[in-house]
């Protein structure tokens, strides 16, 4: 919900319509990617760079889409949508609590995208009564994905995969610049490929 909050008041400070929260959260609803996309369309970036961007940044809902329960969801249009709205949330609550239900798995799906929407919009409402130009709003990106990065190390406990990655950026910004974040990512990702092959291989 606070993510969902700064997210509206980011997009409204950003110089978008109050409408485009609501926009943003049904068309693209992956929480990281849409804090991106305010930066990628105020900064310009092509929607080649973006596509690539996005997909690497979601690239993890593959894995989830392999193990997840969808074929518990019995109608066409119930899988279209859990397929559609799952998130890391909505993976971690069906999975932690072994839910199999159809049903269940709908309803959970839809409430945690109206725990994103809902205060999304109410963030884009609120940031219109905040004066223009408000500062340390664009932080919000940069915040949530140190948050990411962190429980991504949580998680694997991998201190070769964090120097792994500062080295893309570093180089990646040498070169590119501004531009950094999609060599950087492209980097990491044949980084993990080689790594899992040369792993699998042994």
């Amino acid at each position: 919900m606070p993510l969902g909050l700064a997210f509206g008041v980011l997009i409204v400070q950003s110089g978008f319509a109050w409408w485009w929260a609501p926009i943003f959260s049904f068309v693209i609803y992956a929480g990281s990617v849409e804090y991106l996309a305010i930066t990628m369309i105020t900064s310009g970036m092509g929607p080649l760079a973006a596509t690539i961007t996005g997909g690497m940044v979601n690239f993890r809902h593959i894995f989830y889409g392999i193990t997840f329960p969808r074929h518990n969801v019995r109608s066409f249009l119930g899988r279209a949508y859990v397929t559609y709205a799952l998130t890391d949330e909505v993976y971690a609550v069906v999975s932690a609590m072994r839910i199999t239900s159809g049903p269940a798995i709908v309803a959970i799906t839809a409430w945690c995208q109206a725990f994103w929407v809902i205060p999304g919009i109410c963030g884009a409402l609120l940031g219109q009564a905040l004066p223009d130009g408000l500062k340390g709003m664009e932080f919000a990106l940069v915040a949530l994905f140190v948050v990411l990065a962190f429980e991504s190390y949580e998680s694997s406990r991998s201190r070769l995969l964090v120097v792994l990655a500062i080295t893309c950026a570093l180089v990646s910004y040498a070169f590119f610049l501004g531009n950094l974040l999609v060599p950087a990512l492209t980097g990491y990702f044949l980084i993990l490929i080689g790594r899992w092959r040369l792993s699998d291989a042994s």
